[in-house]
């Protein structure tokens, strides 16, 4: 009785390969159901170390220097900045772009406003702050001046830092830092 095979039970049995196969199944759907949904809740990173990001137009298309500086001196564009904030980027005497861009929001209660071309001013339509073209406090109820970024130009594109410096307006530091 010796020599007769050992009846031992497999490793695994059926019953256990068909629960290990169900379950991959299972985990694979659910992974691939749930990566998409994971990457909607995940904000693109496109900032650098700095912070900065390439200034955009409304349609998220990078704008080049060359279509900004096209619109001659003293010209001011707005473009996406930081955020997605509507910034100001001037154009100064000698055809390049400004160091300094102005975000577009009323420090009063956060209205988006136009340039004046004609009283040269930043001129809040809703309850009538005016801003200087350095974006200076001229007229209230808005009592501090406008928010600054850092304008650089990397190749034919234009990037746009947080501004952390002193002010240059106030000599002090800047109330958004």
């Amino acid at each position: 009785m010796e020599d007769s095979l050992s009846m031992q039970s497999p490793s695994m049995s059926r019953r256990q390969l068909l629960n290990f196969l169900t379950g991959a199944t299972i985990a694979a759907t659910a992974s691939a159901a749930l990566y998409p949904a994971a990457k909607f809740f995940v904000p693109p990173q496109e900032g650098s170390a700095d912070g900065s990001i390439i200034a955009k137009d409304k349609l998220g298309n990078p704008i080049p220097v060359s279509q900004i500086v096209a619109q001659g001196a003293d010209a001011r564009a707005l473009v996406a900045g930081l955020a997605g904030e509507p910034t100001y980027l001037t154009v100064t005497d000698d055809n390049t772009l400004d160091s300094i861009g102005i975000v577009d929001n009323c420090t009063h209660l956060g209205c988006t406003f136009p340039w004046n071309d004609t009283d040269q001013q930043f001129q809040c339509p809703c309850h009538g702050s005016r801003y200087s073209p350095d974006g200076s406090v001229v007229r209230g109820p808005a009592d501090r001046p406008l928010k600054l970024v850092q304008v650089n130009i990397e190749g034919d594109y234009i990037r746009i830092a947080p501004w952390t410096e002193t002010d240059p307006r106030t000599g002090e530091t800047p109330w958004w830092v």
